[in-house]
């Protein structure tokens, strides 16, 4: 995952957004990915995104995908989730508070990203993106890793009660609410235990799981914030890839 560090750009998108739709000079967005390209020797010609919508839907990502968005990026649609078994492809994607998610398979060489905030949790993007490469891909979620990457914490993430009904509706028999009311009808959620929580009921051996303790609100000089920044803030990258040595 990218930081705010070590780019170009001006308030407040300084100094490495990596997203084009945020209102930040575009050529300079360009100018990061070039950047970023170089240093982990990824061309651009081998990205691929997807529009994210909050929702949870899966997409098969081959070479063959894929319009320029005129930033070098190659967009398949509008989708959360990505997923590939070929090499020399960088699936990517934008976050500035919501949850990454890092999926990885080495019996099968396969790769994956989802994004999740409050929305693809509800929708239980993770479970559901491990049912459908259970079916599709004859994966066990025994062989799947996860990575659950930087996002806001449970210590600022308020929310009121709409979102938390959504939360107790999907938790797992059993599970400890990862949430604690601080006043009538407004809460403290961790989505990333709730992710954690989600993948473990699917199938996923705790032991294949990992959790950065990153928060992208508190942490200022490193991260973006959509809800510290009110809305107006650049974003990071998430990106994974097999490359063809």
């Amino acid at each position: 995952m990218t930081t705010r560090q070590g780019g170009k750009g001006t308030p407040p998108f300084y100094s490495f957004n990596m997203a084009s739709y945020t209102g930040d000079d575009e050529t300079i967005v360009y100018e990061n990915r070039k950047l970023l390209a170089s240093d982990i020797s990824f061309p651009l010609s081998q990205w691929r995104g997807a529009t994210q919508v909050h929702g949870r839907r899966l997409m098969k990502v081959t070479s063959d995908q894929g319009s320029d968005d005129r930033l070098g990026l190659k967009m398949i649609g509008e989708a959360d989730g990505l997923y590939t078994t070929e090499k020399n492809i960088l699936l990517v994607s934008f976050y500035a508070d919501c949850v990454p998610l890092f999926i990885y398979v080495p019996s099968r060489e396969l790769i994956g990203l989802l994004h999740a905030g409050w929305k693809g949790t509800a929708e239980q993007i993770g479970p559901k993106s491990i049912a459908i490469l259970r079916k599709e891909e004859r994966i066990d979620p025994s062989e799947v890793h996860v990575v659950i990457g930087p996002a806001i914490s449970h210590k600022v993430y308020e929310v009121d009660d709409t979102v938390i009904q959504k939360m107790k509706a999907i938790l797992p028999p059993g599970a400890r609410a990862p949430w604690t009311k601080t006043r009538d009808s407004h809460y403290l959620l961790d989505l990333k235990e709730m992710n954690r929580l989600l993948f473990l009921s699917s199938g996923v051996k705790k032991e294949n799981m990992a959790v950065s303790q990153y928060c992208t609100y508190s942490e200022k000089e490193t991260f973006f914030s959509y809800r510290r920044d009110q809305g107006h803030t650049g974003r990071m990258m998430t990106f994974i890839g097999w490359k063809d040595c």
